[in-house]
C-alpha cells in the first residue's frame, strides 16, 4: 500500500478515459453516516434476534439475503446512489451483527433475553466465543487484502471502478463488520468496561488514527481501513448502550426505539447526501487510456 492509494483523496489514475466513480467521497460526514449505520445495524439485528425471538440463525440467513438484494442493486447502478450505497452498509452491518452472535455464542441462558428458554428455530449458535470467531475473521478479513493486493486493483475507494475491485470492497466490509461487532461485544460483555467504556475505548483508538493520519510514514489507505474496522464496535458498543436496561448499564431505550430514531437519522443523512451529491453533478476521475468520455448517470 502506497501513499497514491489514498483513500481520502482522488488520485487519479494514468491515461485519458474517465470513468464515473460508484463510491462517496470520505468526509466527515461519511463517517457520521458509518457510525449511524453501524449503531442501527447493532439494533436492527438484536431487535430481530432477540425482541422478536427469531434466533440467530433464521434472522442471519434472512439479513444475508438483504444483503445480497441490497448489493446486486449496488452493483448494477451506474453511478454512485447514497441509497444504494448506505442500503448496503446497513445490511453487512445487520448481517455482520447476527453472524458474529451466532458463531461467537452458544444456547445457554446467558446469550438469551430474560425469560427466554430458546431463540427461534435451529442452532443457537455455534459457541465459538469471541477470541476464537475474532481470530477467524481476521484471518478471512487478511485473505480477502492479499486476494485484492494480488489483482493490482487500487485500495483507495474513490478510485473503485471496475466490477471486480468493488466486489472486493463490499466482501472486505461485510467481514469487517462482523469482525467489528465481536470486538464491540467482546467489550461491552467480557472485558469488564461496559458499553460506555468501550465505547469510550474505540473513541480514543480512532482519535489516534486521526492523529497518525498526519503522519507522512503512514499510510492513508492502511488508516482508513483501520478506522473502518473500528468504526464497527463503536457501533455495537453504542448500540448496546442504548437498547440495555440501566441495571446492565444501558440506557433502556429497547431495540424498536432506538432502531427507530438511528433509522430517521440515518435516512435524514441519506437524503441530505443525495441532494448534495446531485447538485456536484457526476463525480468522475481518469481511468485507463483513450479520449475523455462520460458514462451516463442513471436516476
Amino acid at each position: 500500500m502506497t501513499h497514491a492509494e489514498d483513500a481520502t483523496t482522488a488520485g487519479p489514475a494514468r491515461g485519458g478515459r474517465y470513468a464515473m466513480r460508484k463510491l462517496p467521497d470520505v468526509t466527515l460526514a461519511f463517517w457520521i453516516m458509518k457510525v449511524a449505520a453501524t449503531t442501527l445495524g447493532e439494533t436492527a439485528g438484536d431487535l430481530f434476534a432477540q425482541t422478536l425471538k427469531l434466533g440467530y440463525f433464521l434472522t442471519t440467513i434472512a439479513l444475508f439475503g438483504i444483503f445480497v438484494v441490497t448489493l446486486l442493486a449496488q452493483l448494477r447502478s451506474r453511478r454512485y446512489n447514497p441509497f444504494c450505497y448506505w442500503t448496503v452498509i446497513l445490511s453487512t452491518s445487520m448481517a455482520g451483527t447476527t453472524i458474529s452472535d451466532f458463531m461467537n455464542r452458544d444456547a445457554t441462558a446467558k446469550y438469551l433475553p430474560v425469560g427466554a428458554a430458546t431463540l427461534g428455530w435451529g442452532p443457537q449458535g455455534l459457541g465459538l466465543g469471541y477470541p476464537a470467531g475474532a481470530a477467524i475473521l481476521v484471518a478471512l478479513l487478511m485473505a480477502i487484502f492479499v486476494a485484492w493486493r494480488y489483482t493490482g486493483l487500487t485500495f483507495a475507494i474513490r478510485d473503485i471502478d471496475t466490477f471486480r475491485g468493488e466486489a472486493l470492497f463490499w466482501a472486505a466490509i461485510l467481514v469487517s463488520n462482523t469482525l467489528g461487532t465481536s470486538m464491540g461485544d467482546f467489550l461491552s460483555d467480557s472485558s469488564g468496561l461496559g458499553y460506555g467504556g468501550g465505547a469510550l475505548l474505540i473513541t480514543g483508538a480512532l482519535a489516534a488514527l486521526l492523529a497518525l493520519k498526519y503522519m507522512p510514514a503512514v499510510p492513508n489507505v492502511a488508516l482508513f481501513w483501520a478506522a473502518f474496522v473500528l468504526t464497527r464496535p463503536l457501533g455495537a458498543t453504542t448500540g448496546d448502550l442504548l437498547t440495555k436496561p440501566t441495571a446492565k448499564g444501558g440506557v433502556d431505550l429497547g431495540t424498536f426505539g432506538s432502531s427507530a430514531v438511528l433509522l430517521t437519522v440515518l435516512f435524514a443523512l441519506m437524503a441530505y447526501a443525495h441532494v448534495k451529491d446531485r447538485k456536484q453533478g457526476p463525480r468522475l476521475h481518469e481511468n485507463g487510456a483513450g479520449t475523455a468520455t462520460c458514462l451516463r448517470a442513471d436516476g
